[in-house]
């Protein structure tokens, strides 16, 4: 075996059955050894939509992430997308190439671990022959611990002679760390003293698979449930569960959550975004926050716990149990009903739709109409990304991906096409805005070339949303944020895909065509959506920036 053969039987053997990348001289051999194994192997078009595609499967999935890049300028490629994984906590590992130690007068060379370190991931780097299994399998369990990982090859090893253990070892997911008691009693006094508490699940909450623990918790202390936007779906079909906090939060949802006393957020770093800037959070509320390490704790947490958040909610629930402690809050049979009449899309507005704008809003909600319930959303970054969030419905957390933790657009073209291939029983929905679709191009020929049934959504109001509608009310001219409007249906259709444009909601009867075909190839939308219907959450974020 050779170093190439060690590190990709290993990642292999870690589970990993799809791999994402571009090929160069530099990736090429690790990239056919782990194919060669059964590995499936997806060629992206650029190196930022592989890890894209990498990132959303490793979500959907709940495999580990692994993508195959060229070093120096391949590895470059990829630092956007690998900095939303890192940020995301997504378990991944992006294999680069690199040059070799002291070879610094290479064109392709950079510093790729300070590079990885200085976006969040952690760089682990094969520096000889007989350390290959180790390193890599300490790559491994550092990435199954909830983080971005780049596992630098140096040209000058990788096709050295290698050797496989007798006795290999399991790699397993590290423990994570057990709450302190005296945490604990702080948090069931903090209950114990609550009258209306709400429990907010997050990104943690979903990684850890948390929704059964923190519905029994919610049900003991009588909590109505709220999500992070990252942790959107984990309760879904809960009766008591009130959508996304924070921004995207229905007015129902703003009501239940302003008016808590007591905020248990496990796994949920409870940024702007998910508090409203704040706003959501009364300012005599006791705010609790569970996480795995304690970079997700805010300045405005009471109480914080340190552990994982499915184990510190049902330790919670045992305790709280043990010492009798229970309370009605404010489950009753009226806020059942409530939460059931008063979902976002029944909330009124006034359409602004036109014969040649269609409202966002009822966009979303014609889509909602007529998709399937078993899809995957996907939603890029941008002033439109709120609709798909608050108007879409998913199944479960696995049903949405949301690349907005580096808030980058140009993301969601390329995570659609991994979402896809992560449950091909489910229709993807990609929801972009025309800038990021710009940014993401590229991948439509991958989506068309692997003959995936995506449907691409674009609200398309021929501008940079977000800074026409902060800047145009100030005074400030926007034309450098403008641009003439783009027939998107014919660029998809250049690419292999179907296309068709959207106006009013009688165009979108091409969609419902395309679903009845059981297509095997994507459909496009550009949806002409209104440029002057202004996102309500978009507005309050920028008054408090």
């Amino acid at each position: 075996m050779k170093v190439v053969d060690v590190v990709a039987r290993c990642l292999h053997d870690a589970g990993v059955e799809t791999f994402f990348g571009v090929v160069g001289s530099g990736n090429f051999t690790f990239t056919t050894s782990l194919h060669a194994l059964g590995a499936r192997f997806v060629a992206a078009r650029h190196e930022n939509g592989a890890i894209c595609m990498a990132d959303a499967h490793a979500r959907v999935s709940g495999q580990l992430g692994c993508v195959s890049v060229h070093q120096g300028p391949g590895f470059t490629n990829a630092i956007t997308g690998l900095t939303e994984a890192a940020k995301a906590r997504t378990p991944l590992i992006l294999v680069a190439a690199d040059t070799p130690a002291g070879e610094t007068r290479s064109n392709f060379f950079v510093e790729q671990a300070r590079i990885a370190e200085a976006v969040g991931a952690v760089p682990v780097r094969v520096n000889r022959a007989r350390s290959a299994y180790a390193d890599t399998t300490k790559a491994i369990r550092t990435a199954l611990g909830r983080r971005a990982v780049v596992l630098n090859l140096p040209l000058d090893v990788i096709g050295e002679a290698a050797e496989w253990p007798q006795e290999p070892f399991v790699v397993g997911v590290p423990a994570a760390p057990a709450p302190a008691p005296r945490a604990l009693d702080e948090v069931v006094a903090a209950i114990e003293g609550a009258e209306r508490p709400v429990i907010v699940a997050g990104r943690g909450a979903v990684l850890s698979d948390a929704r059964e623990p923190l519905e029994r918790l919610g049900a003991t202390i009588g909590a109505p449930l709220a999500t992070s936007a990252m942790g959107h779906g984990i309760f879904n079909g809960h009766p008591f569960a009130v959508g996304i906090s924070g921004g995207f939060a229905s007015p129902l949802a703003q009501e239940v959550i302003g008016a808590s006393d007591l905020i248990l957020a496990f796994g949920a770093r409870l940024t702007r975004w998910t508090t409203a800037n704040g706003a959501l959070i009364a300012p005599d509320a006791t705010v609790v926050q569970v996480d795995v390490d304690d970079s997700g704790f805010g300045d405005r947490a009471d109480v914080t716990v340190l552990g994982d958040a499915r184990h510190t909610a049902a330790m919670l629930g045992a305790l709280l149990e043990q010492r009798g402690v229970a309370g009605d809050g404010r489950l009753d049979d009226d806020l059942r009903e409530t939460i059931a009449a008063r979902r976002w899309r029944d909330e009124p507005y006034d359409d602004a739709s036109s014969d040649r704008h269609i409202d966002p809003r009822t966009l979303s909600i014609a889509l909602d109409d007529l998709l399937p319930e078993e899809r995957t959303v996907v939603v890029d970054s941008g002033h439109f990304m709120g609709f798909p969030a608050m108007y879409l419905a998913v199944p479960d957390p696995a049903g949405f991906v949301f690349t907005q933790s580096f808030q980058s657009i140009g993301l969601g073209l390329a995570n659609a096409v991994g979402a896809a291939l992560a449950r091909p029983d489910r229709l993807t929905v990609a929801a972009l805005g025309d800038g990021g679709a710009m940014m993401g191009l590229a991948e439509l020929e991958t989506a068309a070339r692997l003959r995936l049934p995506i449907l691409f959504v674009i609200y398309d109001d021929a501008a940079y949303g977000a800074e026409v509608h902060h800047f145009r009310p100030m005074g400030h001219p926007v034309e450098t944020v403008q641009f003439p409007d783009a027939d998107f249906a014919a660029i998809a259709r250049g690419a292999g895909c179907e296309g068709v444009i959207v106006r009013t909601v009688d165009h979108l009867a091409p969609v419902e065509d395309w679903l009845q075909r059981r297509p095997d190839r994507p459909l496009l939308v550009d949806a002409k959506v209104d440029p002057d219907v202004v996102a309500e959450w978009l507005e309050e974020a920028f008054r408090a920036a």
